[in-house]
């Protein structure tokens, strides 16, 4: 199976966006667009929603956009894999095309998907220094999951980056904890 690592910039109060066309490149530190850039080329595939795809002036260059879509028959583009239906097939598909793992870049609603499948693996946040009061959250609907802390570090003065495990479903936050004391 793909590994799915889900990567997002958020602010200090847990948005991802003012509306949904507010640009990640609008707000985000150049620290986050490199450490997004190559995380994302190694993986060298991103999933997306249509709506966040289409923030962009141009797909993401060095990578395959897979972009999930409603439209019917959206008109091919270089670099692009127009996408629909369950994520676990999607991923069967690339896994086909041998893609050992692919970064999924939202928005809430594509990343409420793959996690409500449990198709994610890891979840990578930068946390910039910045408050939106109100907009997009990470998800499109409440969800309540427990996560593992793999690390932190600072990515600038006051850019934070963190990367979590998520657990399975019945895993305690005391059972994570003794599996992270053994590791």
């Amino acid at each position: 199976m793909i590994k799915v690592i889900m990567m997002m910039a958020m602010t200090a109060d847990g948005l991802i966006a003012k509306h949904e066309r507010h640009l990640p490149t609008e707000w985000t530190s150049p620290a986050d667009k490199k450490l997004f850039q190559k995380i994302s080329k190694k993986a060298g595939a991103v999933i997306m929603g249509d709506k966040t795809f289409f923030t962009f002036p141009a797909p993401l260059p060095g990578r395959l956009n897979v972009v999930f879509t409603l439209e019917k028959n959206p008109a091919p583009r270089p670099g692009v894999l127009w996408v629909s239906g369950e994520p676990k097939k999607v991923l069967d598909r690339l896994a086909k095309m041998g893609f050992k793992q692919v970064i999924l870049g939202g928005g809430a609603t594509i990343n409420s998907l793959f996690l409500d499948a449990g198709l994610v693996a890891e979840i990578y946040l930068t946390i910039e220094p910045k408050i939106f009061g109100r907009g997009l959250s990470l998800f499109a609907r409440p969800r309540d999951c427990s996560l593992s802390l793999i690390s932190s570090r600072k990515l600038s003065k006051s850019t934070l980056f963190l990367k979590y495990r998520v657990l399975p479903e019945k895993k305690s936050y005391a059972q994570a904890k003794k599996t992270d004391q053994k590791s």
